[in-house]
């Protein structure tokens, strides 16, 4: 009964999710990442074109720095659409602008081919344990802060959603396991403060973001890099 509620509780928080999602649909041009079908790319190809990209994010996919975030796993959908976003959304700031804007659309698919054909890396070792609301905050939620469990999105484990292999729409949300804390902190306070609306995964995740103080914010990002 108790997991029964649990499953309610998950279903419904998600349902809110993307209610909010679609009341943002007419305010203004977002790709609408529903109703995607399965990317088609060649990963042999994006490996003869994934050398620039080797410096960032590593030859086997795993970032050096914990500011780059591993590819390496990753649903082809996902990074696929991520590149796009990166196109769409040209911030001057951020180093993969320049990267990608003269990027044609094949050489999109094939890189986002090629990192997915990759092996994920493992959870990161730490010596101390991870906290414990870090824990609580993705498997439960927090019900005073309106925040919903990340497992109902990235999965119990942070493996991704658990329909992701039958539907490509929910391919577009990441495998969050074994990811750097320094990145996932910092793509969390990015959707906190609104810097991406470019798709409708970021209008689902900006109003849970918001919902995050800094604390729960390294926490959550110290449980995805150290694992269950």
């Amino acid at each position: 009964m108790q997991r029964f509620h649990r499953s309610i509780v998950r279903i419904a928080s998600l349902a809110t999710l993307f209610a909010a999602a679609a009341a943002h649909a007419g305010s203004a041009d977002f790709v609408d990442l529903r109703r995607i079908g399965p990317l088609v790319g060649d990963a042999n190809a994006g490996k003869t074109k994934a050398a620039v990209c080797n410096a960032c994010h590593g030859a086997s996919g795993v970032a050096p720095a914990s500011m780059f975030p591993n590819l390496a796993g990753q649903r082809a959908e996902y990074l696929y659409w991520q590149l796009v976003e990166f196109q769409r959304e040209a911030r001057p700031e951020s180093p993969m602008t320049s990267q990608v804007a003269h990027l044609d659309d094949a050489t999109l698919r094939d890189l986002a081919a090629y990192f997915a054909s990759l092996p994920a890396p493992a959870p990161a070792q730490h010596e101390a344990p991870t906290s414990s609301r870090g824990a609580a905050l993705y498997r439960e939620g927090d019900r005073a802060s309106g925040t919903p469990p990340c497992q109902g999105c990235h999965g119990a484990e942070g493996e991704g959603h658990a329909w992701a292999d039958g539907d490509a729409a929910y391919r577009t949300y990441p495998r969050l396991r074994g990811q750097h804390a320094d990145y996932a902190a910092q793509r969390l306070r990015d959707f906190r403060d609104r810097k991406h609306l470019s798709s409708s995964s970021d209008r689902i995740m900006t109003p849970v973001a918001q919902t995050l103080d800094e604390e729960a914010i390294k926490a959550v990002a110290a449980w995805i890099e150290a694992g269950p």
